[in-house]
């Protein structure tokens, strides 16, 4: 055990006294406004800090659905409710945002519910309903509402459709009639931005196919402005169910892409431009030739016909009973014949070789192609570093052209026309596009979402940074600053005199007895401690009772 100094544990006592007596003496000189005004300081940035904490640490949101109906997105809710999965819904409930790292598992645990249902009625109309006291009307129109929410769901899944609805028109075949009305099909949707021709055709043919009966060119379909996209009362005339203008309009495209496609990797990209028109027949002919070939007869059929007579003289060529008496024919077939013919006849036919040639063109034959093709020279730098533009030679402009006459079947029957042309462009050649990053660069790649989150981060810190050094830190500062320190009491002024001279001249245990032998000087400290003594009563006996407990 180490040995217990008196001067040193008076020397602590007196130092924590004197700080708490600063500390309170520096708040009560601060007053209760700045007290107040440091309190709610302190508050707000345990706040403020609060807020970041849990911002950062929060759950990244992912969307788990979009473009939800009121019935999906309800039960969507209860599931998520019961399962204690944080949310948040947006777009007054058509969006459901759930923590990323949880939307794959929880997708796969809606659909075993059947969720989302796409907001109709499907075939799951027949899952609780009672056959047995169903009458066939009721079951009619179930299935009619099935089909329709089925067809529904299936053109929601194509891309831009945000909703659908399908109305089917199944007419019955009426009592004594030979044909049935053909069914029919209006569709309209909502779409985000506008659907390319090629998707409404395929609408119409989806809703055509899974329809008995239905034709494509009996769909109708209509978007959420009110704009006809298909037109159902009038079947369309073409086989793929193009109008004249589309089908000119997606031939023009085709051979105009192909055409640049190949120039271009010849004179470079953006250095190109190709227009062509085509002119077309809309016109359907059918056509029927019947042609004979006299050389190539064919025996068809064939009849023989051959007769023979012979007359006698019999009695002047009477015609009696006794000449027609067996006996007497008998003599007269003796007699000499006087007259005898013989006639043949022989009947051929023949049949002529015949061709019968039905020839039907359909309506949108091509007439005429006309392309124009406009290239840029060729550019390079010279001694200056300025940029020289050179024409191109007319052999290459001459290959330029085969190649367009070859890549649009030129016909020149048909009277087809290519023109290439070698101009310069206004622009300047475009500098080329920096190349991908390969390699361990390509890893270093961040997502959307990765980015998002960078930047969200680094906005809060830098929030965080400007609070406490713009604000926190000058409140603060004007709050602890005081006009005159406070002046120190007789009691402060006599513990700062008495402990240095203390420390320097009482010994370890035999301080009074030193003090008598020291003469006049310790004698002035030994009053200095009386008084401190005085004083400090109660720290003065604990002091004393800790000599006391001293062991000799």
């Amino acid at each position: 055990m180490g040995k217990f100094c008196p001067v040193g544990a008076f020397r602590r006592i007196l130092g924590a006294r004197g700080s708490l007596q600063n500390l309170l003496s520096f708040l009560r000189g601060l007053g209760a406004g700045r007290l107040a005004a440091m309190v709610i300081v302190t508050i707000a940035l345990m706040g403020f800090f609060a807020f970041i904490i849990m911002r950062v640490t929060a759950p990244q949101m992912t969307p788990l659905y979009t473009d939800l109906s009121v019935e999906d997105s309800n039960a969507i809710i209860k599931d998520l409710d019961r399962q204690a999965i944080p949310y948040e819904i947006r777009n007054e409930g058509a969006v459901i945002m759930v923590p990323k790292d949880r939307v794959t598992r929880l997708r796969m645990k809606l659909a075993e519910s059947n969720l989302p249902k796409g907001g109709g009625v499907g075939y799951e109309i027949f899952d609780k309903s009672d056959a047995l006291g169903t009458t066939s009307f009721v079951q009619n129109i179930n299935h009619l509402r099935a089909l329709e929410g089925e067809l529904a769901r299936t053109i929601k899944a194509i891309d831009r459709v945000q909703a659908a609805r399908v109305h089917l028109v199944l007419p019955e075949r009426p009592l004594f009639a030979r044909e049935a009305p053909e069914p029919s099909a209006s569709i309209v949707l909502r779409v985000r931005g506008g659907l390319e021709p090629q998707q409404v055709r395929a609408i119409r043919h989806i809703v055509a196919s899974a329809v008995n009966g239905l034709k494509a060119q009996r769909v109708s379909v209509v978007d959420e402005s009110g704009q006809l996209l298909a037109n159902g009362a009038t079947g369309d005339t073409s086989v793929d169910g193009l109008s004249g203008d589309e089908r000119r309009t997606a031939y023009e495209r085709r051979l105009r892409d192909q055409v640049e496609a190949i120039v271009s990797s010849i004179v470079g990209v953006g250095r190109t431009r190709v227009q062509l028109a085509a002119e077309f027949d809309f016109n359907k002919t059918t056509q029927t030739t019947d042609k004979f070939d006299p050389e190539g007869r064919v025996l068809r059929s064939s009849q023989s016909r051959e007769e023979s007579s012979a007359s006698t003289d019999n009695k002047d060529g009477q015609v009696t009973v006794n000449n027609e008496l067996p006996g007497n024919q008998q003599q007269q077939n003796g007699a000499t014949a006087r007259d005898q013919s013989k006639k043949s006849e022989e009947i051929n036919n023949y049949e002529i070789s015949r061709v019968t040639k039905t020839e039907v063109t359909e309506a949108g034959r091509v007439n005429r192609v006309s392309v124009a093709v406009l290239v840029d020279g060729t550019y390079s730098k010279n001694e200056k570093g300025e940029t020289v533009y050179q024409p191109r030679a007319k052999e290459d402009l001459d290959r330029i052209a085969t190649l367009v006459r070859s890549a649009i079947g030129f016909d020149q029957k048909r009277g087809d026309q290519v023109e290439v042309v070698n101009l310069r462009f206004a622009e300047a050649p475009q500098t080329p596009p920096v190349a991908e990053p390969t390699g361990i660069l390509s890893f270093l790649q961040f997502t959307k979402s990765d980015v998002m989150s960078v930047i969200e981060l680094g906005v809060m810190m830098i929030l965080g940074l400007v609070v406490l050094f713009m604000v926190i830190r000058p409140l603060v500062r004007r709050i602890v600053s005081t006009e005159t320190p406070p002046a120190p009491t007789q009691a402060q002024l006599a513990e700062s005199e008495i402990l240095p001279q203390l420390t320097s001249n009482i010994g370890a245990g035999n301080a009074i007895a030193d003090a008598e032998s020291q003469g006049a000087a310790h004698a002035a400290a030994v009053a200095r401690v009386g008084e401190l003594a005085e004083k400090n009563p109660n720290e003065t006996v604990s002091i004393i009772r800790q000599w006391l407990a001293e062991p000799a």
